[in-house]
């Protein structure tokens, strides 16, 4: 196939993928690998961003162009726009730079699967849980966990608790999650912390204290009352 020719099938599958392609995705749509090779070289229509991923250079520079490229490499062959959560979530410290919350670096992609997944790729990370379509949302173009979700996972990976609770601090303030939401997915960690089993409100308390904001209280009376809540509703009247 001609370069001319391809490249009008090449910007259809980019449309709706940040301007990026895998070379899975080209294959099946007809192009040749020797035609993937010569619009991919210097100054060409296509730049290799990573392995068997490309992006079309006439598109503008998506934000987290790694974080995209690897999630893309997590099913090759298929569109972003049909594919599940069961193959890939962006997830943990990845999630987090997402929202643009928290401090800790997201030095590697981390992604959150159903099922156990091989990687090479030294810089990613598979984790393996089943989320609910509560635990994550479609954040610009990707599938994303909920802060309350993040702020659970990075606890499980021992990561430090101030920095989890500025996190959780800060989603509260953007609204970009609820603390009632906070303390249900907190609970499976407080005994860890000395306190209550299930005590996810105590749990949530004791972070926000770290943070020492002005909010804390408002934010601990509307996670209290949705806790009461969820208990009336679970013991009936």
């Amino acid at each position: 196939m001609s370069r001319l020719s391809a490249l009008p099938r090449i910007q259809e599958l980019t449309q709706d993928q940040w301007g990026l392609v895998t070379r899975r995705q080209m294959v099946e749509r007809g192009i040749g690998q020797t035609t993937i090779d010569r619009l991919s070289m210097e100054g060409g229509a296509l730049e290799r961003v990573a392995t068997g991923v490309y992006r079309i250079t006439a598109a503008p520079l998506p934000d987290h162009l790694e974080l995209r490229a690897a999630w893309l490499q997590l099913s090759p062959g298929k569109p972003a726009w049909s594919r599940t959560p069961d193959e890939g979530v962006v997830s943990h410290r990845s999630a987090a730079s997402m929202y643009g919350i928290g401090d800790l670096p997201a030095d590697i992609q981390q992604f959150t699967m159903p099922r156990r997944r091989q990687t090479q790729r030294p810089d990613v990370r598979i984790h393996v849980r089943k989320l609910t379509a509560q635990e994550w949302i479609g954040l610009k173009g990707l599938p994303v966990t909920r802060p309350s979700r993040i702020a659970s996972d990075l606890l499980s990976d021992n990561e430090d608790p101030e920095a989890i609770a500025r996190l959780i601090a800060e989603s509260i303030r953007l609204a970009f999650d609820y603390p009632g939401t906070f303390a249900d997915q907190l609970a499976s960690h407080a005994a860890h912390f000395g306190l209550r089993k299930q005590d996810g409100l105590g749990l949530l308390r004791w972070l926000l204290e770290l943070t020492e904001d002005r909010n804390a209280p408002q934010w601990i009376a509307e996670a209290r009352a949705h806790v009461d809540q969820s208990v009336r509703l679970d013991t009936g009247p």
